[in-house]
């Protein structure tokens, strides 16, 4: 009698916690009228400049949005607005075997703007850092495409998290 009266309880409930809208399986809980997202191009401002970075954390960005929540992404005066600049781009020798080091590690520092034009207590700006070690017998240009892609990513992730995940 109490597994139906539960199964009956959850039956009714269902429809209103599924119709506020405000939380998604991908971790997003973005309000319902939060209906936009304007994502600025990202420009390299760092002193090394990989050429293709600034357009593929761009479109990283804006693929993880497109990806994992309903907003619209509109050129500019969206309800979330994400704006920034690549601040630092370089690669740092660790794990030293004697005179040669063992690894090396690429480092990428984006300045972030956060901009929430419905709720503007939740806005902020930040300096996000990621990092991704490879093998010192590997030269940069060999690994350098897989690298940037990957601490891409790592970029997006931690943007989309701190803005719209709540982590």
């Amino acid at each position: 009698m109490k597994t139906r009266l539960l199964v009956l309880l959850f039956i009714v409930a269902l429809p209103h916690i599924s119709s506020c809208g405000f939380y998604s399986f991908t971790g997003a809980s973005i309000a319902p009228n939060i209906r936009t997202v304007t994502i600025k191009y990202i420009p390299n401002n760092a002193m090394k400049v990989n050429p293709a970075l600034s357009q593929l954390l761009t479109e990283t960005l804006k693929d993880k949005f497109t990806r994992e929540t309903r907003l619209q992404i509109i050129d500019k005066g969206g309800d979330l607005e994400f704006s920034g600049n690549i601040t630092d781009y370089s690669i740092i020798a660790i794990g030293r075997n004697g005179n040669q080091a063992a690894s090396n590690q690429l480092s990428i520092s984006v300045k972030v703007d956060y901009v929430n034009r419905v709720n503007t207590k939740e806005s902020w700006n930040t300096t996000i850092t990621k990092t991704s070690t490879y093998d010192a017998s590997q030269s940069l240009a060999s690994v350098e495409n897989d690298l940037c892609t990957q601490i891409s990513k790592l970029i997006a992730d931690e943007i989309f998290n701190r803005s719209v995940a709540n982590w």
